[in-house]
């Protein structure tokens, strides 16, 4: 049978951080000593009082359907979150949770774009950003984040992309890939100009229980009442409770769009996991001493391990300011080593050095790549020494 795939189909680029996964999983099947550093994920459990919770649900038979939008208790909940950690106030028919913030914005793309319209996407860029604007018939429009701005874009970087096309710019902060933050005074100088334009900003802020040092986690739409209204946050569990996989995210903003989110999703996926939600609800109602007890282990393992990474020769970094990696330019190391780019560089990491590190191609910068600190800070420095004695060994200058 000749199979004949849809046009929107055949425009994704492949996900490099599951490729390099893929090919790291594969290795260690053949009894390779691979080192992953490709994570998305923290290496805790998820907290016992929200396993605990789960099963309680389950057990008194909430296993049914629930509203498309999420469980009233837990739209409640996040709505206390917000009222609680950033001062913001929304209501129900404000909020809509979805199967994991992923799929929260491929929904709001979704019911965001026509065919032509633009979407700002600033580099480095998680992976997933123009692959979905793409699904909803948008173009994505580069802005370079520069290292020498801490992979930040400014008001007339952005003003210099802004057409009559563009309808929404991603702010992802604390970031990944870079783990860097915006100041609260950044974000005030680029949503001003937002408000003149009239472009949705959606701020993806799924890494900010994350914050290390005196840094601090700052949403946009908390900075005046037309910036939250100009605002659709994503947010969700996965990262702050360590629940990647019971894939519970939300948005909150204008009703709206949420109205219209709330729509499509009733056609798609009907609702979340109903036993995610209930697990969720004890995320948010109970005991935050995990989630603080997980970063303090991030920050640890980052104070730790980042001063071995930049003695590794050719690789320089900014230092991270959240989230859990870290992102080097590397260029410099593959040019002495004699590979002629970071991605032959990377290839070559994992199968003669014996560590997996995702290229910085995937996230738009092609001289750098991204490892992840969510894993044991023995295998952390195992792998910078591996790193380092492979450089070393074949350095060509």
């Amino acid at each position: 049978m000749a199979v004949k795939l849809a046009n929107r189909v055949l425009s994704l680029t492949p996900s490099t951080t599951l490729a390099i996964t893929a090919k790291a999983k594969e290795l260690k099947d053949q009894g390779v000593d691979v080192i992953g550093l490709g994570a998305g994920e923290p290496d805790y459990n998820t907290p016992q009082h929200i396993l605990d919770a789960a099963t309680r649900s389950m057990n008194e038979g909430h296993t049914k359907y629930t509203p498309s939008a999420g469980l009233p208790a837990l739209k409640k909940a996040i709505i206390e979150k917000f009222e609680r950690d950033q001062g913001l106030s929304y209501k129900l028919n404000e909020i809509i949770v979805g199967n994991g913030a992923k799929h929260v914005l491929y929904t709001l793309f979704q019911v965001l774009l026509n065919e032509g319209d633009e979407v700002i996407i600033p580099t480095p860029y998680w992976v997933s950003y123009p692959e979905q604007v793409k699904l909803a018939g948008g173009v994505p429009v580069y802005v370079d984040g520069l290292e020498s701005q801490s992979f930040k874009i400014t008001p007339e970087q952005l003003g210099s992309v802004i057409s009559e096309r563009t309808r929404a710019v991603i702010i992802n902060s604390p970031s990944n890939p870079t783990g860097v933050i915006y100041t609260a005074e950044e974000l005030q100088e680029l949503g001003k100009l937002c408000l003149e334009k009239n472009i949705l900003i959606v701020s993806d802020e799924i890494y900010e229980k994350l914050i290390y040092g005196e840094n601090k986690h700052v949403s946009i739409a908390q900075l005046s009442p037309e910036l939250k209204e100009q605002t659709i946050v994503i947010n969700g569990v996965s990262k702050s409770h360590s629940m990647t996989g019971w894939r519970i995210g939300y948005a909150a903003g204008n009703r709206e769009i949420i109205e219209a989110m709330t729509n499509l999703a009733s056609h798609s996926t009907s609702n979340p996991t109903t036993t995610a939600q209930y697990a969720s609800i004890a995320a948010y109602n109970g005991p935050q001493e995990p989630v603080e007890e997980m970063r303090q282990a991030f920050e640890h393992r980052l104070e730790v391990i980042y001063n071995q990474l930049v003695s590794i020769p050719g690789f320089t970094c900014v230092k991270p300011q959240g989230a859990f990696y870290l992102y080097p330019n590397v260029k410099e190391a593959a040019e002495i080593t004699g590979y002629p780019d970071v991605d032959a560089f990377v290839e070559a990491l994992l199968v003669e050095a014996k560590v997996a590190v995702i290229p910085g191609s995937g996230f738009g910068t092609p001289d750098n790549i991204r490892l992840s600190y969510a894993t044991s800070l023995d295998l952390l420095e195992k792998a910078v020494a591996r790193m380092k004695e492979f450089v070393e060994s074949k350095r060509q200058d």
